[in-house]
Formats: C-alpha cells, sequence, structure tokens
C-alpha cells in the first residue's frame, strides 16, 4: 500500500508585506519550527479525515462558538477538498491522464491559528505535494503558488496573496516581485517572479506569537482593497513605500548590515499602522518588543510579529517581556 507524508511550513513576512497583494515587492522566510504534515494512502474509496480537533461534538454552546473562531465552518477538510478539486481540474484542463487508484487524505497541523502564519496555505501546498507524488503529476515550481491561491480565493472565498504560497512552495528566504511589469501568465496562472536568497544573509531574528491575540487577515486588511481600488491616494503611496523599504532591506541584507534592515522592519509596520486600524492587543505586542531594544513588525496579519535580535541577553528581556502578556518568542528555523 502506498503511503505519501509531505509537509509545508509556516512563513513570516520580513519586509513589504502586506504589498504583495497591491503590486508591491516582499521578501519572506520559511519558519521551519512549525509545520502541517498532509498524509495520503491508498484506500478503498476517497476518504477525507477529520482530525482530533474537528470534532462535531461540543461541552456547550460557547465551545461550538470557540471552534468557529478558530477553524471557521469547515475547519481542514475545506481546504484538503479544495486541493483536490483545483488538482484535478489542473490535470484535466491539460488532458493529463490520472489513475482510478483512490486514497484517503488526512492532516495535522501545528502552525499557530489566525496569527498570520499562513497555517491555511500549508494544508494545500502539503496536500498538493502528495496528490503530485501519488498521480505522477509534476507541476512547475512557479505556478505552484497561484495554484493554491486559487483554491483558496476561487473555493473557498479567502482573501490572500500569492506571498505565503511562493514562501510556502520555494521555502528559504525569497525576494517577490509582483509589479505590473513582473506580473507575467505562465500556462494560464497569472505569477510574479521569485529569486530564492541565501537564508545565510539573515542576521538573527525572532518571532513572537499568540494564539489568544489571534485575528483573521481580513480584519485586519478591513477596507484596505476597496480604498486602493478606489484611488485612496493614502493607501496608494504606502503601497510605493513598502517597494522602497524592500529595495533597500534586500540591499542591507547583502551588505549585512542588521541595523540598516531593523530600521527598515520599524517602517515598515509604522507606514502599516498609518493605513490600517490595527487591534490595540496588536500594537501591545509591537511597542513591548520595542521597548527591549529589538525592531518589530507584523509576520503577517494576525497576533505574531517578527523583528531583529542578535543579542542572547536581548533575546531573554524579549522572552520575560513578552510572557508578561501571554507571547511566546522564538528564534525562526529558516534552513
Amino acid at each position: 500500500m502506498q503511503l505519501i507524508r509531505k509537509n509545508a511550513y509556516a512563513r513570516a513576512g520580513l519586509i513589504g508585506n502586506p504589498s504583495d497583494g497591491y503590486n508591491g515587492k516582499t521578501i519572506s522566510i520559511i519558519v521551519r519550527n512549525f509545520s502541517a504534515e498532509v498524509v495520503l494512502y491508498e484506500w478503498e474509496d476517497v476518504e477525507i479525515v477529520r482530525t482530533y480537533d474537528e470534532s462535531n461534538r461540543f461541552r456547550n454552546v460557547r465551545d461550538v462558538v470557540k471552534d468557529v473562531e478558530m477553524h471557521g465552518y469547515g475547519g481542514g477538510v475545506r481546504l484538503l477538498k479544495a486541493a483536490i478539486k483545483k488538482f484535478v481540474e489542473y490535470c484535466d484542463q491539460r488532458g493529463l491522464e490520472l489513475h482510478d487508484r483512490n486514497f484517503s487524505f488526512r492532516y495535522t497541523t501545528n502552525i499557530p491559528r489566525q496569527v498570520g502564519m499562513a497555517g491555511s496555505s500549508a494544508i494545500i501546498v502539503a496536500a498538493l505535494r502528495c496528490l503530485s507524488e501519488f498521480y505522477g503529476i509534476e507541476i512547475p515550481r512557479e505556478i505552484q503558488p497561484s495554484l493554491v491561491l486559487k483554491a483558496e480565493t476561487e473555493e473557498l472565498g479567502i482573501a490572500a496573496g500569492l506571498q505565503d504560497r511562493v514562501i510556502q512552495v520555494y521555502e528559504g528566504l525569497v525576494a517577490m516581485d509582483f509589479s505590473k511589469e513582473s506580473m507575467r501568465e505562465i500556462d494560464g496562472f497569472l505569477c510574479g517572479r521569485y529569486e530564492p536568497l541565501d537564508p545565510a544573509l539573515l542576521p538573527p531574528l525572532y518571532i513572537a506569537y499568540s494564539a489568544d491575540r489571534s485575528e483573521p487577515t481580513e480584519i485586519l486588511h478591513n477596507n484596505l482593497r476597496a480604498r486602493y481600488m478606489e484611488g485612496d491616494p493614502k493607501v496608494h503611496q504606502a503601497m510605493k513605500v513598502f517597494v522602497d523599504l524592500t529595495d533597500q532591506a534586500r540591499r542591507a541584507l547583502e551588505s549585512h548590515d542588521p541595523k540598516k534592515l531593523s530600521e527598515l522592519m520599524d517602517l515598515n509596520f509604522d507606514t502599516r499602522r498609518s493605513i490600517c486600524q490595527i487591534a490595540k492587543m496588536h500594537v501591545e505586542m509591537i511597542e513591548r518588543a520595542r521597548k527591549v531594544g529589538v525592531s518589530a513588525k507584523f509576520a503577517g496579519s494576525g497576533g505574531a510579529i517578527i523583528g531583529v535580535c542578535e543579542s542572547e541577553a536581548t533575546f531573554s528581556k524579549l522572552r520575560e517581556e513578552m510572557k508578561a502578556i501571554g507571547c511566546e518568542v522564538i528564534r525562526p528555523i529558516v534552513s
């Protein structure tokens, strides 16, 4: 019996986010500390198995509400269904024949939920890796992020951009260009330009997060998309700033200048704050991190922040400071 296990990891935006959805530029890192694993094995029917935390039995109505807030109405099962549908459509549209063997699908994940570390897309990326191996179909790496994005946006209505899916497919450290000049269609998929960089360029980083301070992406972005489409000059100017920060950050990485990178990361959050309504609890995370002398910006859109922290003594102080508000602090494993 064939058994396939595939992982996809959490991720953090180093600089430039949220401009990936607005023809901007970003640099992101993979975070191997957390992962989603999808297991596929041959079975008599196609079966999608619910995980231990997707039970439909609850102690009371408050637990029902909490479950919906954490997992949505479909949990991870809907992500696996979307991955299967888009994979089959991809193959059918290209005349790629699929064998008639069936399989059972299940997943596990320890990626903190709704803190902006791309837990949902990790499940889909891992699922597509399983399906590709099971059916012997090779999907070009450059278009895989766009296929994952379609599963989320077209099938599930999740507000998302390409950045998360790119770094989860490519892994390591990746510079991404989503400018109109760089976006092009490849085999029916709109793709940006993705350039892997050497993770050795990174200074020591930290990530702080708390599931209790989680917030879905769409809440943070609120009406940003509408304002951008309406031509809001403040939003458009901010997107230009994010592009400039990303260009400068790359130069800072390549010249091994962690101080400059720190300054740019702080500016990234400050610019974001100027155009978005940000929850007080997330502002507090940023302020407490900066209080101990480290840079701080959102890792994504929610309850996780990232910054440069070179000193182990400062890292210890940071952990104590963040512990006071229920936040964990880690050193991200990138390679």
